[in-house]
């Protein structure tokens, strides 16, 4: 279904639900989308799902957003596009910017930690079994996607930069896709290109440097520096921080290392998307005006790329290259999805209390259709009890 109101509306609905309880960062928002639009809506299968995740996931930007933005054009045509992206984008905005205010009105964000004590376990086992679903959903087509799956999961972890993941895995399941046009035997096809996943090495993040105050910034350089970023930034948010510590800090100087590093807690502890940071950054250098104009710099480039790349997605599928490459990128972009669940799982189970919320949590959400804001809600409600 590509239009009329009430899947637009559903498109809105869906997507805000997903910006005030988008705890936990990209991986935990995809989990959270596949199981609103997947498993309780069905409004697109797991395969396709997977097709939007590997499309998304070779894009720049922030990719969690990527894939909202596409599932409401996937339901609700050019208008759900726009309303997806910015329905989940709002919350998050809205308070970045409260918290910057707050910073700049009284020396320092506010705690929020009993709230993300108890959300966090709740947000892993989302993930564990988003990615039990996914995995499985690839597996259906042989063993190689979940081999590609382990070994991106695996490079990842072992610091390989997740462009060259994404790449690696979708030429490595094209190679294996179209092996008997190529002459070779099976495994032989893929083991090359998977050899470079564990050659590859991460660029390291030059040191930050302290004790800057925020300068006073125009308009203009704001938007042209987060629209830059919003192009050129591939991976999570904590790529995005070793770009803003490059241009920001060492080279524009706009923040001292220490504003910067609150700026991206602002953004990690607020739910949605993490490049929120901008809202916080644009907050500091120019105030409101600054804010919206770097948040919508940095995000409009997602909404372009997106209209450009879901319309041509069917036919690239019609293409046994193509359509091996979608998939490579797919089983890659699970691997890295598990991948940032490592670091996430051992941040969010921090001592018996959350070891149990997690476990509860998994077997309800393995066994029961639960709705996820319910779950969340009863994590927060644990972690604010356990604070007191």
């Amino acid at each position: 279904m590509t239009g009329g109101r009430r899947p637009l509306a559903e498109v809105a609905t869906v997507s805000a639900k997903l910006g005030v309880i988008g705890f936990g960062g990209p991986a935990a928002h995809i989990a959270l989308l596949r199981t609103e639009v997947v498993e309780r809506r069905s409004w697109i299968t797991d395969t396709e799902f997977l097709d939007l995740l590997a499309a998304t996931s070779a894009l720049p930007g922030p990719g969690s957003t990527q894939m909202v933005i596409a599932v409401g054009r996937r339901r609700a045509g050019w208008a759900g596009l726009v309303v997806a992206g910015a329905c989940f984008i709002a919350p998050a905005t809205a308070i970045v910017l409260l918290l910057a205010w707050l910073y700049v009105t009284f020396g320092h964000v506010p705690a929020v930690g009993g709230v993300l004590y108890g959300i966090k376990p709740v947000v892993m086992a989302v993930i564990v079994v988003s990615l039990w679903g996914l995995v499985r959903t690839a597996a259906r087509t042989g063993p190689a996607p979940v081999v590609i799956a382990a070994a991106a999961g695996g490079a990842f972890l072992a610091g390989v930069d997740p462009l060259v993941v994404l790449g690696a895995g979708a030429v490595a399941l094209a190679v294996f896709t179209n092996r008997r046009r190529l002459h070779l035997p099976g495994p032989a096809a893929a083991a090359p290109v998977l050899a470079v996943l564990a050659r590859s090495a991460a660029a390291p993040v030059a040191p930050a440097r302290h004790g800057a105050r925020a300068a006073t910034v125009g308009l203009w350089p704001i938007v042209r520096e987060f629209a830059k970023l919003g192009v050129i930034v591939f991976g999570s948010g904590y790529v995005l921080l070793a770009f803003l510590q490059r241009d920001l800090v060492h080279q524009l100087h706009w923040l001292g290392a220490r504003q910067l590093l609150d700026a991206v807690a602002a953004g990690q502890v607020t739910p949605g998307p993490v490049f929120t940071t901008a809202t916080f950054v644009g907050y500091l250098v120019h105030g409101v005006s600054g804010a919206l104009l770097a948040t919508l710099a940095i995000f409009l480039p997602s909404f372009v790329m997106v209209a450009v790349l879901v319309p041509v997605l069917p036919r690239l599928r019609r293409s046994s290259w193509a359509s091996g490459a979608i998939d490579g990128a797919g089983a890659a972009a699970v691997g890295l999805m598990a991948g940032v669940a490592v670091p996430l799982g051992r941040a969010a189970v921090v001592g018996p209390l959350t070891a149990v919320v997690a476990v509860v949590s998994l077997v309800v959400l393995a066994r029961f259709r639960v709705n996820t804001a319910w779950m969340v809600l009863a994590g927060a409600v644990v972690g604010v009890l356990h604070s007191l």
